[in-house]
């Protein structure tokens, strides 16, 4: 069997630093991110005309897939998260991870393109991508072509619904420190609390006592789930001086 090897032309900056917490899909999350161009893609020369669009396709590798190196263990069926995680279908069927080639395709909006020192910036919001993912190419999203209206999406026909998301005393304590300090944006928690009321928990996961936690921007998170309610609990910060 043949094999194909494909240049890495960017690395994404999210604050997604784990897996734990993404949105299973773009621009649930206007999340604000960019991806930091390799040489000898950063070139501006190769941006001209982008401007033109309102929104991008990246293509991207699975890089913390941590069975892509099986290569002869094909998984033809897989149990999709937003099934409970029990019930199998066909990988093709899915956008999971798990797939013979490790590639992602998300579509992003497009803020700007702006030089930084010797290299390019692409600053995009809506992106579904862990920090530090490899970009493969970048392409126009063309709305005449690719927004599609009336379609059939199988088990994903709806937008997940979103939890109400709420703050203990102790944790409200700490962010207002932390936006005193100005460690950590306004925007930041707005972006956390979307992300935190899409229910970042597996499918199959409903212990109520359960203490959670997860990595976002520079922040460790602890929160409690109790029926449609999330509350935060608790939060660390990786304080830079």
């Amino acid at each position: 069997m043949s094999e194909i090897q494909l240049p890495i032309i960017g690395i994404m900056h999210s604050p997604y630093q784990e897996k734990f917490g993404i949105p299973r899909q773009p621009n649930l999350v206007q999340v604000q991110s960019y991806i930091e161009m390799q040489a000898p893609y950063n070139d501006l020369a190769a941006f001209e005309g982008i401007e033109e669009f309102s929104h991008l396709w990246l293509v991207w590798q699975f890089h913390d897939n941590k069975n892509q190196h099986k290569k002869d263990q094909f998984r033809a069926q897989v149990r999709p998260p937003r099934l409970g995680g029990n019930k199998k279908i066909g990988v093709f069927a899915t956008r999971s991870m798990y797939r013979p080639a490790p590639i992602g395709l998300s579509v992003v909006q497009l803020q700007a393109v702006k030089k930084k020192g010797k290299s390019v910036r692409v600053y995009l919001t809506g992106s579904d991508l862990l920090d530090g993912t490899p970009i493969l190419d970048i392409k126009p999203y063309i709305h005449y072509s690719d927004a599609v209206f009336e379609v059939q999406s199988g088990y994903a026909q709806q937008e997940p619904r979103r939890m109400n998301v709420q703050w203990s005393e102790f944790a409200t304590l700490e962010k207002q420190r932390l936006l005193t300090k100005q460690l950590i944006t306004q925007s930041r928690f707005d972006e956390l609390e979307q992300v935190l009321s899409l229910d970042p928990r597996p499918a199959y996961q409903e212990d109520s006592e359960r203490i959670y936690k997860m990595k976002f921007a520079q922040l460790d998170v602890s929160f409690v789930i109790q029926g449609q309610n999330l509350e935060v609990i608790a939060l660390d910060s990786i304080e830079l001086i």
